[in-house]
């Protein structure tokens, strides 16, 4: 039998338009986010989902609630899957840290993962964090099939590990749009395979659009 893991990351928020750090602020999400849930609710409603865990973020639980409304299951709140800390960043545009910061901001772009801003976490720090909480969710629900609604940055930090991506590069490889569903087929907690990557036709039709501001710095400066 196979654990199948419905990886999804929260809908469209009021400051997702914005392009600002927000992974501690407990931001809602928008009318459109609101809609992404639901429409992604639809077409998982025939998927046998039998367990839904979700960061404790407002923007993760309502999205998580919105998605399982046609199973009728309560969500479970998960604090190891919280969204990256950004310290003194939060809720500033990527521009204004970089005015303000510009050498803790250096370093971030050069390897996020092992550098915090001040007061905030690394992406090492919330890996160490993630990953147990998630092999926790598989472990307690052997083959069965479960929704877990996470963070931008949480779930690409999981998924580097998962496929021994570097995880220095995990802002420039590997993007994630919001309401995005990703699947992970577990055989157990050693054999996991990625089998859907940051999917939207639920929202946005086959085709996603070129990322930009989503990604690092590097690919914000292309616009073509």
């Amino acid at each position: 039998m196979t654990t199948r893991v419905y990886l999804v990351r929260h809908g469209a928020t009021e400051l997702s338009a914005e392009d600002r750090f927000a992974g501690a602020v407990d931001v809602r999400l928008s009318d459109e986010g609101r809609d992404q849930a639901r429409r992604l609710g639809i077409r998982l409603s025939a998927e046998p989902i039998t367990v839904a865990y979700a960061s404790p973020m407002d923007r993760t639980m309502e999205t998580a609630r919105l998605i399982t409304e046609p199973h009728g299951i309560t969500v479970m709140a998960a604090d190891g899957l919280r969204e990256i800390a950004h310290g003194r960043w939060e809720g500033m545009k990527r521009d204004e840290v970089e005015q303000q910061f510009p050498d803790e901001y250096r370093r971030y772009e050069h390897d996020p993962y092992s550098f915090a801003p001040s007061g905030g976490e690394s992406g090492l720090q919330v890996t160490a964090r993630a990953l147990p909480a998630l092999l926790s969710i598989v472990e307690n629900h052997c083959d069965e099939r479960i929704l877990i609604v996470s963070h931008k940055a949480t779930i690409r930090l999981l998924l580097s590990t998962i496929l021994g991506f570097d995880p220095r590069k995990y802002r420039d490889r590997l993007d994630q749009s919001p309401c995005a569903l990703n699947i992970l087929d577990f055989k157990d907690l050693i054999h996991v395979r990625l089998t859907l990557f940051n999917d939207t036709s639920h929202y946005c039709g086959d085709v996603p659009e070129v990322p930009h501001a989503r990604l690092s710095k590097a690919w914000s400066d292309q616009r073509t």
